[in-house]
């Protein structure tokens, strides 16, 4: 595919990990634990750190909460953000504990002290601030500004107030994202907001529904941004277990070849043409396959018409006969196999690779 030209980003630091300056689009999810619950909620971490999750959000929701950071941090390997609103002494809490990142809207915690303190704390230690702006939390003056509706504009707008809280106190370590439930209007923001600030930006849709819909929502909307070259972390929001998140994330970047994570498939969705029992044949290549992260592109083809040309964009592949099925490699045909060997021979050819 054509390579997807970034948008440049000033480089942000969360941790040990780089966010921005032409650094891979991370992966982030959120836990859903009380994050009082050190247990549950370290090894929810622990479960989504072997799924590939690169940064990790909790809700810091009272004062256990922020008490309870510092036990959680010696405890995981990736950056840790406290997701917080309106009450800043949360905020100073989960600095002294350790935190890498925060997230919290400056102009939604009261006077501008408040603010100036957050910043004395975290501008030594180099804990970046995400401003998050929703369709939902846009301020009022700004809404009244545009009949009352929510507007990308207007999420635009709410950001840039709070960034301008932080730049006049001297503060520029900013995430930005703007996130709504309506995925052009969020697409919208986002392209706006990526021509005014060279802040690195922080993907999503907003509430975008259980597994099906919000996989597909997401993947509309996250997707068309990566594609302008928009997009430095992303969470794909999803009401399912936050591993489901990971998994869909990963995908959408190794679709768009912005990150590499392992196999990439071409597959047939089958028509009156296939003669081999295709679907039952993709599951089984797929479960044999799912603990192999080499980086090749394997072809599952159901017939001689569109397989032979497809296969040939893949590093290996097979396409269906009657019975039987021809292996590739890099566009040449090796041999031809039984049915009842495709999944055999076919796994013991990647394992050779």
């Amino acid at each position: 595919m054509d390579q997807i030209v970034r948008r440049e980003s000033k480089i942000v630091m969360c941790g040990d990990v780089q966010i921005g300056g032409g650094a891979p689009v991370l992966v982030q999810s959120m836990t859903n634990t009380f994050t009082k619950d050190v247990k549950s909620t370290v090894n929810q971490i622990l479960e989504l750190e072997e799924a590939g999750c690169e940064i990790i959000r909790v809700a810091v929701a009272d004062m256990e909460d922020a008490e309870s950071i510092k036990e959680i941090k010696k405890q995981i390997h990736i950056p840790l953000v406290a997701d917080i609103h309106f009450d800043y002494k949360l905020a100073l809490k989960s600095i002294e504990n350790g935190i890498d990142k925060l997230r919290i809207n400056p102009g939604n915690i009261g006077s501008i002290e408040r603010v100036q303190k957050i910043v004395e704390q975290a501008k030594p230690r180099n804990i970046p601030i995400r401003i998050g702006v929703n369709a939902g939390s846009i301020h009022k003056k700004i809404l009244e500004k545009y009949n009352g509706q929510p507007t990308s504009i207007g999420m635009v707008e709410s950001a840039l107030e709070h960034v301008r809280i932080l730049e006049d106190l001297d503060y520029d370590n900013i995430v930005l994202s703007m996130k709504g439930t309506d995925i052009k209007m969020t697409i919208d923001a986002y392209r706006i907001m990526a021509k005014k600030v060279n802040y690195p930006l922080h993907l999503g849709i907003t509430h975008a529904g259980t597994l099906f819909e919000g996989s597909i929502r997401s993947a509309i909307g996250v997707g068309s941004l990566l594609v302008d070259g928009i997009g430095d972390t992303m969470r794909i929001s999803l009401t399912d277990d936050p591993k489901e998140e990971v998994k869909v994330a990963r995908e959408i970047l190794k679709s768009l070849e912005l990150r590499n994570f392992g196999i990439k498939y071409i597959i047939c969705p089958t028509c009156g043409r296939t003669k081999i029992q295709l679907i039952e044949l993709s599951k089984k290549i797929q479960e044999g396959l799912k603990d192999v992260h080499k980086p090749i592109t394997v072809a599952i083809m159901g017939c001689a018409v569109n397989g032979p040309g497809e296969a040939r964009q893949s590093d290996i592949g097979i396409a269906g006969g009657s019975g039987e099925a021809l292996l590739f490699k890099k566009g040449e045909i090796i041999k031809k196999i039984k049915e009842e060997d495709i999944v055999k021979v076919l796994l013991k050819e990647i394992d050779k690779m």
